[in-house]
């Protein structure tokens, strides 16, 4: 498992610097590995470039200076880096009504269980969710979800050898599918190993 250490992070002055000169292109690699699912769904795939800035991002806004602190955020963020066997992924239901969110959330309890991955010729693979604690409660689910997808050797097979894949929810009250686009599931495919 790739796991990113202080010594891998920038000083805030130096990622300040960065940032303005490399934002564009961070901005379209998490793009490309950003699928939407139905109108209020985004599964965005993490890699270590993503989590990477996540934390640089945390360090800046938050103003986190000591090693204590910036450890604590490279402990919440590292489980979030694909090991070479599964895509993780942070899951948004995205709902811009204050209202209309706490109705569909409430709706929308266990979505995060029935999030899946169906790699051509194999059979399906649930998300493993929110191991690192539960973000739902008996009147609604949370807004946001951290999923693993993880694969079984033939799966992880097919997937470097070319299939497709469709990525989709048999949550009964937001069932939806959608084929990984070829350019996104290319980049996808570079988080795994046989």
């Amino acid at each position: 498992m790739t796991t990113l250490t202080a010594s891998d992070l920038m000083s805030l002055e130096t990622y300040h610097k960065w940032i303005k000169e490399n934002k564009a292109a961070l901005i379209r690699h998490r793009k490309l590995r950003s699928v939407q699912l139905g109108e209020h769904l985004r599964v965005q795939f993490e890699d270590e470039m993503t989590i990477r800035y996540q934390i640089q991002e945390m360090l800046r806004v938050e103003k986190i200076f000591d090693e204590e602190g910036i450890q604590s955020e490279l402990d919440a963020y590292n489980p979030l880096i694909p090991d070479g066997t599964n895509w993780k992924a942070t899951m948004m239901l995205e709902y811009p009504d204050v209202n209309e969110r706490r109705r569909e959330l409430a709706k929308l309890i266990g979505i995060e269980d029935r999030m899946f991955v169906d790699v051509e010729g194999q059979p399906r693979v649930y998300a493993i969710a929110d191991e690192d604690l539960d973000r739902e409660n008996h009147e609604k689910t949370s807004s946001v979800h951290f999923l693993r997808f993880e694969f079984p050797a033939a799966a992880r097979a097919a997937l470097l050898a070319g299939a497709s894949a469709t990525l989709g929810c048999d949550h009964g009250n937001y069932p939806m599918h959608v084929v990984i686009p070829a350019e996104t599931l290319a980049d996808l495919v570079k988080d795994l190993r046989p």
